[in-house]
This record gives structure tokens, C-alpha cells and sequence, in this order.
């Protein structure tokens, strides 16, 4: 009997330190979360979106929830999403790559301080800076940007009713709000180039400019990768910024309506979450392609030459 105890004692052992089995003990807790918080959710979601579900009633409809979906507010809610994305990424990217290289440069002074300052406004809750730029941009003439302007003879504007100047206001939030993250990113990627590259490029002459596209850009494929694809997600996620810019997810002639606005708006304020789960996943679909698409010219999926 106690040759048998031993004996499964042993096999447990042998089990817990076995360097076959190692891997997935670490692996188990993200695949348990990535079932729970992800898999299914989608399934499920997927599921709903050929489905009408009302309060006690679930009934298959086809697609007609899909059927219904291309309408002329989803696709103005697609073009704001995509011109939204579109102008976080030209700003969101290289300027952020830019001040990280002098944040991360020797000729830099007090970069603690800088570094900090660039970081702060992303601690800051989107519901407190929407509100604070809902008062910088405001209609009225004593808002501060009109009250700023007026001594120039700017007559004052109503920033957030028409659609150029609201997309502008919506940009410039991201740009404060997300500028240090990105910068983060770059400074971690910056800081793991080894010193001599550069250092032997000094030694041959190279001159600032040259040492930068020859060296900080290629070394920096990885991290610009990744911050481009989140970037993409966080464009095409984007609600709470623009609902609290206008105060709900009403704005005029929905100028500041986004797809996960609309999501909300129907699925949510109109209780069809049949339909709202059909938004989910035309999102979900239009952001993988478009992910797909950039990895495969620019990123992961493109073969590097030997």
C-alpha cells in the first residue's frame, strides 16, 4: 500500500517538474481567459447576430439584422470611425517616435521632468478630459478658445457642431490624452538599441540624419508594428471620448457618431441586441482586415531578407 502512495507521489512530482508539461501550466491561465473573455463572447455574439432578442423572446431572423445594418447612419458612423483612425495614426505615430528620440537623446535636460509631463494626461480619466475640452471648445463667446481668439477678430464658432472642426476637436483629445503611451512604447524600444551601432556609425561618419533611418528606424519595425495595431483598434473603438464631448451619443446630425456609438445606440439606449451584435461583429471584421492587410505589407507577415 505504501509502495503505491509513494508511487503516485512520484508520478506527481514527475508531473509538476516535468519540462513537457512546464509550458502549458504557464500557458493555461491565458487560454482559460482567453476562452472565457474572448472566444466565447464572440461565438455568442455571432450567434445573437442572426437573432432577434427581445425581453423573454429569442427568435432566429437570418440576416436580417445585416440586411438592415447597411444604412446611410452606419456607414456615415464607418466614414467617421475611418477618418478618425486615419488622422490619429498620421499624428499618433511619428510625432510620438519623434520626442521619444529626444527624450531618449544625451543633449536632453530634465527628461524626468519631460517624460512625465508627456505621460500625466494619460492618467487622466476620458470623462474628466472630455468634459474639460467640451469647455475649451464650446459655442459660447466666453469659452476659452473663442474668448483666445477674439482678440485676433475671430469671430466665435461653434467647434462641435460642424463636422470638420469636431473631428478636429476629437483629434486633438487623442493626440493629448494617448501622446505619452506612445511615447513610452518608443522610449522602451529606443533604450534596448545597443549604444555601439551608433558608436561605430559616428566612428564612419554618419551623420545624425543617416544614423536615425539607418539605424533607430529598421531597429524600431517591431515596436512601430505594434503600436500601429493598436492604434488601429483604439480608432475604430473609439466612444467614449466623442460621447463625452457632446454629452450622450446624440450629436448633431451625427457628426461625432462612431461605430461603437451605434453599437450603443441600438443595442444598448434601443434594446436590440440582435442587431447591436451584428454592428459588433461588422466592426470586428473590418478591424481585422484592416490589421491583416498592414501586417501583411509591413509587418509580421512580410519575410525579412537574409
Amino acid at each position: 500500500m505504501e509502495d503505491k502512495i509513494q508511487a503516485k507521489k512520484k508520478r506527481k512530482n514527475h508531473l509538476l517538474y516535468s519540462q513537457k508539461a512546464a509550458p502549458y501550466f504557464f500557458v493555461l491561465p491565458f487560454i482559460i481567459s482567453f476562452l472565457l473573455f474572448f472566444a466565447y463572447p464572440v461565438v455568442t455574439t455571432f450567434i445573437m447576430s442572426f437573432q432577434e432578442v427581445l425581453p423573454g423572446q429569442i427568435s432566429f431572423i437570418g440576416l436580417a439584422n445585416y440586411q438592415e445594418l447597411w444604412n446611410p447612419t452606419f456607414l456615415k458612423a464607418i466614414r467617421n470611425s475611418s477618418v478618425y483612425t486615419f488622422f490619429t495614426l498620421l499624428i499618433l505615430i511619428p510625432l510620438p517616435l519623434v520626442l521619444a528620440v529626444f527624450l531618449n537623446s544625451k543633449l536632453m535636460f530634465a527628461k524626468n521632468i519631460f517624460r512625465s509631463a508627456t505621460f500625466i494626461p494619460a492618467l487622466t480619466s476620458v470623462v474628466v478630459a472630455g468634459i474639460i475640452f467640451r469647455l475649451i471648445f464650446g459655442g459660447q463667446e466666453e469659452a476659452l478658445l473663442n474668448s483666445m481668439l477674439a482678440p485676433f477678430g475671430i469671430e466665435p464658432r461653434a467647434w462641435l457642431n460642424n463636422a470638420n472642426t469636431s473631428m478636429f476637436v476629437l483629434v486633438v483629445l487623442a493626440t493629448w490624452k494617448w501622446m505619452g503611451i506612445n511615447i513610452l512604447y518608443f522610449l522602451a524600444g529606443l533604450q534596448n538599441i545597443p549604444k555601439d551601432l551608433y558608436e561605430s556609425a559616428e566612428v564612419d561618419g554618419a551623420s545624425t540624419w543617416r544614423k536615425f533611418f539607418h539605424i533607430t528606424l529598421p531597429l524600431l519595425k517591431p515596436i512601430s508594428i505594434y503600436v500601429f495595431t493598436i492604434s488601429i483598434y483604439g480608432g475604430f473603438s473609439m466612444f467614449a471620448e466623442s460621447y463625452m464631448l457632446y454629452g450622450s451619443n446624440r450629436s448633431p446630425n451625427n457628426i461625432g457618431l462612431t461605430i461603437v456609438g451605434y453599437l450603443y445606440q441600438k443595442g444598448i439606449e434601443q434594446n436590440n441586441l440582435g442587431f447591436g451584435s451584428a454592428v459588433g461583429i461588422t466592426l470586428l471584421v473590418i478591424t481585422l482586415i484592416i490589421t491583416f492587410i498592414q501586417l501583411k505589407f509591413f509587418g509580421m507577415f512580410k519575410k525579412e531578407e537574409q
